[in-house]
């Protein structure tokens, strides 16, 4: 068994994190508090931004990058947790419409999550909670394609 750098076994920590997110879990299922996700920290938005979420059509969201790179050299595809998959996707449809035209550079990182768990009476403290959601961020843009002169072979 390994250490932290405090001392303690890296598995105490674990087992600490599992513990509170189970207590956080049992005083929600018990109906004492009401969990309220709060929106992700957003960097400020560029017009070339496109934030990808599960709700919306995907051939809107297809039709609105699209829109964007006909008209700039590169856009920006934002996935978060579930919607990385659909993020993907839509930059590797981009790509393929474009035949060859463009070309595709995946970052990914991890996002730090609020909740808030509001409690139902008022003897009850609110508490807040942290979660950690991977994302992905996809830079789709133009290449300049070489221009190949042909030599003429009779001269």
């Amino acid at each position: 068994m390994s250490a932290n750098f405090d001392g303690t076994s890296k598995s105490s920590s674990v087992e600490s994190k599992e513990k509170s997110s189970k207590s956080f879990k049992e005083l929600i299922d018990k109906e004492e508090y009401d969990l309220r996700k709060r929106l992700p920290r957003k960097l400020p938005k560029r017009k070339t931004d496109v934030y990808i979420t599960r709700k919306t059509d995907f051939a809107c969201q297809l039709e609105r990058a699209q829109k964007l790179l006909d008209s700039e050299n590169e856009v920006y595809v934002h996935g978060l947790g579930a919607a990385i998959n659909r993020a993907i996707n839509l930059a590797l449809q981009i790509q393929t419409e474009s035949q060859g035209l463009v070309e595709i550079a995946a970052h990914t990182s991890t996002v730090e999550l609020v909740d808030d768990l509001e409690p139902q009476t008022d003897d009850l403290e609110p508490e807040t909670q942290s979660r950690n959601n991977s994302a992905i961020h996809i830079k789709v843009y133009k290449i300049n394609p070489v221009k190949v002169e042909l030599k003429d072979a009779t001269t």
